[in-house]
């Protein structure tokens, strides 16, 4: 078994094309080649460098939190707006998968095992480096476009319905840790 399918195996078997499937997981390949982080690490990080080393929920337990409700989202509009909004559930499967590849080329582990942000992500966002990792792997436009839009920089451009759902559940298990409300 791969690291990817160790990390990936139920999400993965949710996307019905095989190929897609399959360029999914080339992709996820591909960081852990190009990362400095193992698959270990990524169920030990934070999920953010914004929240500070503190942060117990791990990089592993917020993707697959996005991944897990972006499907179930997808599943509800597809169920309830009698065809008239429509969600693509291979593309919103595979785009919630690889929103945040691009982290692992973004962050580094400093002296004390801290994540941190390292000289590519200086200059290279996730969403970039993850549209160009997918890409390499023939990820189609449909699911680059949902690594690209997930992020701030996706406010710039018309995003499909697949997008808005990884986009907002990405941002809703995100932002309550950065800057809810602390009672």
């Amino acid at each position: 078994m791969t690291e990817t399918e160790k990390l990936w195996g139920e999400e993965l078997s949710w996307i019905q094309d095989k190929t897609l499937r399959n360029q999914t997981a080339k992709t996820w390949d591909l960081a852990l080649e190009r990362s400095v982080l193992s698959a270990d690490d990524l169920n030990t990080i934070p999920f953010t460098l914004l929240c500070g080393p503190e942060l117990k929920v791990t990089f592993m337990d917020h993707k697959r939190a996005v991944v897990h409700i972006a499907k179930d989202s997808g599943e509800k509009i597809n169920s309830m707006f009698k065809g008239e909004l429509k969600c693509n559930m291979d593309v919103l499967i595979s785009g919630a998968i690889l929103a945040d590849v691009g982290k692992l080329l973004e962050y580094e582990l400093d002296e004390s095992g801290n994540s941190v942000q390292g000289n590519y992500g200086k200059y290279l966002r996730h969403p970039f480096s993850g549209v160009s990792l997918a890409e390499k792997a023939g990820i189609p436009a449909e699911v680059c476009h949902i690594i690209a839009a997930h992020a701030g920089e996706g406010n710039m451009v018309k995003r499909t319905t697949e997008a808005y759902v990884v986009h907002h559940v990405d941002f809703m298990t995100f932002l309550p840790f950065k800057d809810g409300l602390k009672i």
